[in-house]
């Protein structure tokens, strides 16, 4: 969760809002909600993320749901991927995976990376959709291309079973290798184990 947070601040420091999404005053409040009911998106998801958080307000899921929606519904990325882990977790509404693979893809095509590791998740396991090897290899791809580790370990094990791709245990090592470097214990044991 912690993870979360500062990835959180992270967006919201792109979005160029990080001090007023952490304001304990009510006035920064006041400003904020003001601006979302205007329908500035930055302020829809700035309040989302107070709600989930409970960061300057008393945490509300069913309220942070629906500002996620509101900034989500127009373009936001990261509105779009924290919409997908509500529904992905029931946090704030009915647990329901087809929703949070809808709201993973939206984020996901526009480049967010965790997105896409949930979305390869999901095919992997058929979590939402239907299973499928070839579209989880896909997303993991991507969001291991951008440098998350579990999706680099995920697709090695890919490329060790063979699902999705041709069986390429050299490819797996090299996964195995860029996870293991980003610390990814199982990875550095499965490359031992490879080399062995």
């Amino acid at each position: 969760m912690n993870t979360l947070l500062k990835k959180m601040m992270l967006a919201l420091l792109a979005l160029g809002i990080g001090q007023a999404a952490w304001a304990d005053d009510v006035p920064d409040l006041q400003k904020t909600l003001q601006s979302a009911r205007q329908g500035n998106a930055a302020a829809q998801f700035n309040l989302g993320l107070m709600y989930d958080s409970g960061r300057g307000v008393r945490q509300d899921y069913t309220k942070a749901v629906q500002w996620y929606r509101k900034a989500a519904e127009q373009g936001v990325a990261e509105a779009q991927f924290n919409l997908g882990l509500m529904y992905d977790s029931g946090r704030g509404v009915r647990q329901d995976y087809t929703k949070a693979v809808q709201w993973y893809r939206k984020a996901a095509e526009q480049g967010v990376a965790e997105a896409q590791y949930n979305l390869g998740v999901a095919y992997a396991e058929g979590q939402g959709v239907r299973q499928d090897y070839a579209q989880a290899v896909q997303w993991y791809r991507k969001a291991a291309e951008q440098g998350i580790a579990n999706a680099q370990y995920n697709l090695g094990v890919m490329y060790v079973e063979g699902q999705g791709v041709r069986q390429d245990h050299a490819q797996a090592a090299q996964w195995y290798r860029k996870a293991a470097e980003q610390g990814h214990a199982v990875a550095q044991y499965n490359l031992g184990v490879a080399y062995k």
